[in-house]
């Protein structure tokens, strides 16, 4: 199988976006982050032009593949995964792995949600992990509300059978606490592959790091890459299995 995880900004660069998906189609997941869906307003107060049902959009860029949007913020801001229709899949959802009832409505700290989506292909039963993980403005180290995310997605991973897959946006550095544990039997293929920078040029502050794939060992890796796409920030992170 072939997935693809990116945080598309809100769909701020939507016309390169659209086509990405357009030429990617052939691709089986898409796991995406900062997601509209049918939006009145954005969640973000900055000046970028967002847009606000770039789920809609995306959709009809991929008309093989079934969309499944969660929603964190006003029933129309969360993430997002997209699964080509020939494939099996078994069951899918959400869970909750950060929460804060006080939010003021913008900017960082809203709660997070871990999506799932259960997928059987020749027998093998696979489990991709959809994760945005929480940002709240202070960086991209360690707080004890990231250590308790971190432990609920965890947590929440092994209720599940099969082989997994963990991708999105994590927010964190690759040598914090909270990656260590998330990564407990898991390859960080991030790590793995010396690589070096998952940001693009429209990203200008010096941590290069956000993004990852794990995976469980016996989940076999036969492609893993960065690709040069600029149509977010976050560049698009693409790997081929088994």
């Amino acid at each position: 199988m072939k997935l693809i995880t990116l945080n598309i900004w809100g769909g701020h660069l939507a016309e390169p976006l659209l086509s990405f998906f357009e030429e990617k189609r052939n691709v089986d997941v898409f796991c995406l982050q900062e997601v509209y869906y049918r939006a009145k307003t954005a969640v973000s107060d900055d000046a970028r032009t967002l847009s606000l049902d770039i789920f809609s959009q995306i959709q009809r860029k991929l008309p093989d593949h079934r969309g499944y949007f969660k929603p964190v913020l006003n029933h129309s801001y969360g993430i997002a995964t997209f699964v080509r229709k020939d494939l099996e899949i078994s069951q899918e959802g959400a869970v909750s792995v950060y929460s804060n009832p006080s939010y003021s409505g913008m900017g960082p700290s809203h709660s997070r949600d871990l999506q799932w989506i259960q997928i059987v292909k020749n027998e093998q039963l696979y489990t991709v992990f959809n994760l945005h993980g929480l940002w709240n403005g202070r960086g991209k180290g360690d707080s004890a509300e990231r250590i308790e995310q971190a432990k609920k997605v965890r947590d929440t991973m092994c209720l599940f059978e099969g082989q997994k897959i963990l991708c999105g946006d994590f927010n964190l550095k690759p040598t914090t606490e909270s990656m260590k544990i998330m990564e407990v039997d898991l390859h960080n293929l991030v790590r793995l592959y010396g690589i070096t920078s998952t940001r693009t040029s429209y990203y200008p502050k010096e941590e290069r790091f956000a993004d990852y794939v794990l995976t469980s060992p016996r989940v076999m890796i036969h492609d893993f890459k960065v690709l040069g796409d600029e149509v977010s920030d976050h560049s698009p992170l693409y790997v081929e299995f088994s």
